[in-house]
C-alpha cells in the first residue's frame, strides 16, 4: 500500500484542480458571452458574463490559497455555489419562458415535415426538446458543481494543515 499523500501535495493538487476549473469556466463562458454579444443576444451575453464571474471567483480563491490565506477555501466553495445558482436560475427561466420563436427561424423544412408525420406540431416538438435540454443542464450542473463543492469542503482540514506546515507554495 502507498502511504497517504502529504498535506502539501494534496494542496498542490487542489490548486491545480481549482486553476483548471476556474480557467475553463472563465474561458468558455467568456467566449459564449462574446459570441452572444456579437449576435446582439443581450440575455446570452449577460448569462455568459455571470458564469464567467464564477471562474474568476474560483481563480481568486486559488490565488488566496497560494498566498497562504485560508479564506481562499471559502472563495472556492462560494464559486461553485454561485455558479450552481446562476445555472439553476437560467434553467428555471428557460423552462418557464422557452424561446421557441427564435428556434423556429433556423429549422429546415424537412424537420417540420417529419414532426408533422409523427403527429406533433413543431411548437410541441421544440417545447419538448427545450425542456429536455434545460432539465439536462440543470442535472449536470447539480452533479458537477455539487461534486466540486463537496470536493472543496472535504479538503478544508488538509489545506489548513498544509498552510500551517509549509508556506512555500
Amino acid at each position: 500500500m502507498k502511504p497517504p499523500l502529504l498535506p502539501s501535495e494534496r494542496l498542490r493538487r487542489l490548486l491545480r484542480v481549482a486553476k483548471l476549473d476556474g480557467m475553463s469556466i472563465l474561458g468558455v463562458a467568456g467566449a459564449f458571452a462574446l459570441i452572444s454579444a456579437a449576435a446582439r443576444d443581450v440575455t446570452g451575453a449577460v448569462i455568459g458574463l455571470l458564469v464567467a464571474a464564477a471562474g474568476a471567483i474560483e481563480l481568486h480563491g486559488a490565488t488566496l490559497l497560494r498566498a497562504a490565506n485560508m479564506k481562499g477555501m471559502r472563495w472556492l466553495v462560494s464559486s461553485q455555489l454561485y455558479l450552481m445558482a446562476v445555472m439553476m436560475t437560467y434553467c428555471a427561466y428557460g423552462l418557464v419562458r422557452p424561446d421557441i420563436a427564435s428556434w423556429k427561424q433556423h429549422l429546415p423544412e424537412e424537420f417540420a415535415d417529419q414532426v408533422q408525420q409523427a403527429g406533433m406540431t413543431v411548437d410541441e416538438a421544440l417545447l419538448g426538446f427545450l425542456r429536455m435540454v434545460y432539465i439536462g443542464v440543470a442535472l449536470v450542473t447539480l452533479l458537477y458543481q455539487g461534486g466540486m463543492t463537496i470536493y472543496y469542503l472535504r479538503r478544508r482540514a488538509v489545506v489548513a494543515a498544509a498552510l500551517l506546515e509549509d508556506d512555500s507554495l
